[in-house]
């Protein structure tokens, strides 16, 4: 009979993903019904399509050092992988977070790694430590909007700074690296290369240190996309410069909602119903509603854009050789 919990959960956790997203599309249709005369009534600002144009800029921008500092992670764990490698990589695989259960372009990522020769834990860990330093970098920024969920804002914080530690992550990577589904390197019928002559043991995989500059690296990407928020928010209605800190801020947590919200594809409905309760007291609901709609179409363009040069470029590179 034990097997019954196994059987029951594997029911319930889709019946949750989809109560969750569906809770936040409804939340957000009642919200649109009840003020869309007041969104209808709203025009851009004359300036507009320019900050749209900027915003747009700001967040292919953000992808693109996504990508980037994706490498940055890799090399933590001692792998030799390129910025130049990842970026094009990352901007190419990154749509796939749209299709039902948002974890295919995960999947994508290791088996990119693992066709470059990354070792099955690396490749692993080097994924899922992206979306673990997206979260701290979110929860960091979202530090300077007072919530009464403040305290346990902190604690996430705590938690997840903590599991990027060496001490918890190294044990799972080398128990990763030596398991029956570590990637094997296609056989190869040609004579294998001399050695060097002094050859020397590699290090065994993992972190060396605490991966503070890939931290570091993911505080410019929320950033960055908290600013690209700002100009659309910006192009809706006028926004202070002192606004904007607390405006990038509570972005961050609406963001990270979508993010570790299972199953909520790019975290849709999420990211627009947590920015809504978060960004109302400081704007109304058809403001905030038309900002956040208008952020979803400026980046999934962005990402769109990203993957179609990543693509060209790919194509270009190849002819060339």
């Amino acid at each position: 009979m034990s097997f019954l919990p196994a059987v029951w959960l594997k029911h319930l956790k889709p019946l949750v993903r989809w109560t969750v997203m569906g809770a936040a599309i409804a939340f957000l249709l009642h919200t649109l019904v009840r003020h869309w005369a007041d969104i209808s009534a709203l025009r851009l600002a004359p300036q507009g399509w320019s900050l749209l144009l900027l915003a747009l800029g700001i967040t292919l921008l953000a992808h693109i050092w996504a990508g980037w500092v994706w490498s940055w992670t890799l090399q933590a764990l001692q792998q030799p992988i390129s910025g130049r490698w990842s970026a094009p990589v990352y901007l190419r695989i990154n749509l796939l977070k749209y299709l039902p259960g948002n974890v295919w372009h995960f999947f994508g990522r290791v088996r990119a790694l693992q066709s470059v020769g990354v070792d099955n834990g690396s490749a692993i860990v080097g994924v899922a430590l992206e979306p673990l330093l997206m979260a701290a970098a979110a929860l960091v920024v979202g530090i300077a909007t007072p919530t009464p969920y403040w305290p346990w804002q902190l604690l996430g914080l705590g938690i997840v700074l903590a599991i990027l530690s060496p001490r918890w992550l190294n044990p799972l990577v080398n128990r990763l690296s030596h398991s029956k589904t570590a990637h094997q390197p296609p056989k190869d019928t040609s004579p294998p290369p001399s050695p060097p002559p002094s050859p020397s043991p590699s290090p065994p995989p993992g972190l060396r240190r605490y991966p503070l500059k890939p931290l570091l690296g993911q505080l410019g990407y929320v950033g960055l996309r908290g600013i690209g928020f700002c100009l659309v928010l910006s192009a809706v209605t006028p926004l202070a410069a002192i606004a904007w800190p607390s405006t990038v801020s509570a972005f961050s947590l609406a963001w990270l909602g979508g993010l570790v919200v299972p199953g909520a594809p790019g975290g849709l409905g999420v990211f627009e119903a947590i920015a809504l309760s978060l960004l109302q007291g400081q704007f109304s609901a058809a403001v905030v509603l038309s900002a956040v709609v208008l952020y979803r179409v400026v980046n999934t363009l962005a990402e769109a854009l990203g993957a179609a040069l990543a693509t060209l470029d790919g194509g270009l590179s190849s002819t060339l050789k």
